[in-house]
């Protein structure tokens, strides 16, 4: 196994790495539409939220010599499901290749964000 650490994604808030390379596959952490930057979050709604915390995700499968393309399966979580139409359209633009999903609501996420996205992806080879 092999830990994946990029700075074009927000730092790991707690004990765990962005992403873990195993075999031919990653698997990511959850991400969070943090700024890379300064870790303060991005987008004030679910349209936003969703593209910045895509945008961490693309980072991190990238840093481990995969991308959105190579996606597998994706764990969504929205802190609202009346957001998912919204969620949707958004994932949409950035999933054409349709990987499988699930996607739930839950109670509370870190930071008070409204999303979440963690996938498992192929790397090139």
């Amino acid at each position: 196994m092999k830990t994946v650490q990029t700075d074009q994604a927000p730092a790991a808030i707690g004990p765990y790495s962005q992403a873990i390379i195993a075999g031919n596959l990653v698997y990511t952490s959850g991400q969070l539409p943090l700024s890379p930057v300064d870790g303060t979050v991005v987008g004030e709604n679910i349209r936003e939220q969703t593209a910045a915390a895509i945008a961490n995700l693309k980072a991190v499968l990238e840093a481990a010599g995969s991308s959105l393309p190579q996606v597998i399966k994706t764990t969504c979580f929205l802190s609202d499901l009346t957001n998912f139409a919204a969620f949707n359209e958004v994932y949409a633009q950035y999933f054409t290749n349709k990987p499988a999903r699930s996607c739930v609501e839950v109670s509370r996420l870190p930071r008070e964000v409204l999303v979440e996205i963690e996938a498992i992806a192929e790397i090139s080879g």
